[in-house]
């Protein structure tokens, strides 16, 4: 389970061009995770709902079946941090930013069936907003927002 504190906003309410909500993830603190990543400027955990995980337990996307509608995955970023105590053990910094896919396929039929978003987090407030091209990677900010870099997994159901 992932634990994350946030301020008083009601992140729930923010969204991204292309109705895409946070309220749509609300439950992805309690999602199982698939898969950590790190590099020197972030650390990563991918998260799925039930529905993913169950298409990855089929073989999903070796099996070459597509991911199921109803399936969503998160990508929640953090600065690294050195553990106080454990100075040669590197943990999680501050929450940089959520970012999310969704299985639709009537909802996004033209950017491969799944919609995407980026929240943005800002560390000291907690705020949540939409990426922006500013970002570094730049992000779009609507619900296709991912669909372009997923392209090159066009076979594998992006």
């Amino acid at each position: 389970m992932v634990c994350i504190v946030f301020a008083a906003q009601d992140k729930y309410a923010v969204k991204v061009p292309g109705k895409l909500a946070l309220c749509e993830f609300k439950e992805y603190g309690d999602w199982q995770t698939g898969a950590v990543s790190r590099n020197d400027k972030v650390m990563a955990a991918i998260l799925g709902n039930p529905i993913m995980i169950g298409a990855y337990r089929a073989g999903f996307p070796g099996n070459g079946e597509r991911a199921p509608d109803g399936a969503k995955m998160a990508e929640v970023h953090w600065s690294p941090k050195q553990n106080e105590f454990f100075p040669d053990s590197t943990g999680t910094g501050a929450l940089l930013n959520v970012d999310f896919m969704v299985k639709d396929s009537q909802r996004f039929a033209d950017s491969g069936g799944w919609g995407y978003a980026v929240f943005d987090c800002d560390a000291a407030s907690g705020i949540f907003k939409p990426g922006t091209s500013a970002d570094k990677p730049p992000q779009g900010n609507d619900a296709k927002c991912g669909f372009a870099c997923h392209t090159m997994a066009k076979s594998r159901n992006y």
